[in-house]
């Protein structure tokens, strides 16, 4: 998960939004710490569950949410997501949440378990 990550790390842009997808323990803050590493953050990449949303000052800005404590698509709302879309990429823990609310081209990345080890499917990303 970690080599994936920084795979697409290369492909960061502002306005990249990508829904992580898949059950607990599966990877997906491993996904996004290779991913924040990758843009050369070197500090400490914790999962954002109880925060909600970190922030990251990479080139460009990194905004990593995790949703998987909240309840709805109004609760998700009042995060305030959709003021990083435009100025930074964007990483979304548990976006099937979100119903709605993330853009129709937002990327896609459905993590699940395998015989040995982890699988990914990407929509809308190359690696």
């Amino acid at each position: 998960m970690i080599e994936l990550g920084r795979r697409l790390a290369a492909r960061a842009k502002p306005g990249l939004i990508i829904r992580l997808i898949g059950p607990l323990g599966v990877g997906k803050t491993t996904l996004a710490r290779g991913f924040i590493r990758g843009l050369g953050f070197e500090g400490d990449v914790r999962s954002p569950t109880f925060n909600l949303i970190f922030e990251y000052s990479t080139q460009p800005p990194v905004c990593h949410a995790d949703l998987f404590r909240l309840s709805g698509p109004r609760e998700i709302a009042d995060l305030g997501l959709e003021e990083y879309f435009e100025t930074h990429a964007v990483l979304i823990e548990w976006a099937e949440k979100a119903g709605d609310l993330l853009p129709e081209d937002a990327a896609t990345i459905e993590l699940s378990f395998a015989d040995v080890g982890r699988e990914a499917r990407l929509e809308g990303l190359e690696t």
